[in-house]
């Protein structure tokens, strides 16, 4: 249990960094831009949505089987065969785990508008022209890093399973429950150091 904990927050707190330089220009008498920043890209963007996702389409074949009568026996071969500790059930899961981060970060991040917002604002990544190359290079770097964190949802998912079952023991906590609760701990110790570091410079902002 404590090294899935460590493993949740080394995974929830990792993310790529694409560095970018914005050109310098001159806005009447003013010079603004010429400084570096970066773009973070967090490897677990879709955080516990897929594992909701695909824990309600695994229950859905159980549920309309045991609604309808006439499929009793359909039912009792389902239930055979993918009860939640089996491999068929957990190899089922995963895949659907690993779509749905593909689907998720596909309806959240657009690389191709991120590359006009660059454009626009004067910013370039170093090395990568402007335009369509900087979204297909965007877009490279999205896809490894959803596929390392379906990956990484998808192991949290079944392997602590598998272990449990292979093992005989049960545990007391689920993966999507484990990671809502790590997850919530980090953003409140964000929220506190971010308030703590407010609170100390309330003076100098006035």
């Amino acid at each position: 249990g404590l090294a899935i904990i460590v493993f949740i927050v080394f995974m929830s707190n990792a993310e790529r960094r694409i560095p970018v330089q914005y050109a310098k220009r001159m806005v009447g008498r003013k010079m603004y831009g010429g400084q570096s920043t970066h773009i973070p890209m967090r490897v677990n963007a879709s955080g516990v949505l897929p594992l909701i996702f695909a824990s309600a389409i695994m229950q859905f074949p159980s549920t309309i089987l045991a609604i309808v009568p006439i499929f009793s026996d359909a039912r009792i071969w389902w239930d055979t065969h993918f009860y939640y500790a089996s491999w068929g059930y957990q190899l089922i899961f995963a895949l659907l785990i690993i779509g749905f981060t593909f689907f998720y970060n596909t309806i959240s991040f657009n690389p191709i508008e991120m590359s006009k917002n660059l454009q626009q604002n004067g910013g370039m990544i170093p090395g990568i022209r402007q335009g369509r190359p900087t979204s297909d290079y965007l877009a490279r770097i999205s896809r490894r890093i959803t596929l390392f964190g379906a990956l990484f949802l998808a192991l949290l998912a079944v392997v602590p399973t598998l272990l449990a079952a292979s093992a005989g023991v049960s545990i007391a906590f689920g993966a999507s429950s484990l990671l809502i609760a790590v997850s919530v701990a980090l953003e409140t110790t964000r929220q506190l150091e971010s308030q703590m570091l407010m609170r100390h410079y309330r003076g100098f902002l006035k």
